[in-house]
């Protein structure tokens, strides 16, 4: 059956050079990371990036929180960005990575925690994203 109804378009979220730059010159440094984060609280990728290097440190209670703010955050810049709660959210624009990785470690650090229910939502929610970020984050 065919959906006839209009579909959302892809919300792409506003590049934030500055930050991003701060970011790659941190090089995985999770103090540089930590300072990224402060200096730029609502770019998701930093926080993304966090959550990342603490479930690589076995650390998911920790992974979970810097993802959940990451995740929180980059909403926020979807809405302003006009994403009504549905539609694709491109991989392949970088400026929304930040968001979907944070979605992606979100999933992670709830499933190594016991809260299976809320790794399935992240994980149904970032397929639905783009299911090119789910092939590149798993």
């Amino acid at each position: 059956m065919q959906n006839l109804l209009p579909q959302p378009s892809p919300t792409l979220l506003p590049d934030e050079p500055e930050a991003a730059a701060q970011l790659a010159a941190a090089a995985g440094s999770e103090k540089d990371v930590k300072d990224v984060a402060a200096a730029h609280p609502a770019f998701s990728a930093a926080w993304a990036e966090l959550a990342e290097l603490a479930l690589a440190d076995g650390e998911p209670v920790t992974a979970y929180a810097y993802a959940r703010t990451g995740y929180h955050r980059g909403l926020d810049q979807l809405r302003r960005s006009g994403w009504r709660g549905a539609g694709p959210v491109p991989w392949s624009h970088e400026p929304n990575r930040g968001f979907l990785r944070a979605l992606n470690a979100l999933g992670l650090a709830a499933g190594s925690i016991g809260e299976a229910d809320e790794a399935e939502r992240c994980a149904k929610f970032l397929d639905d994203s783009d299911p090119a970020a789910t092939a590149a984050l798993r």
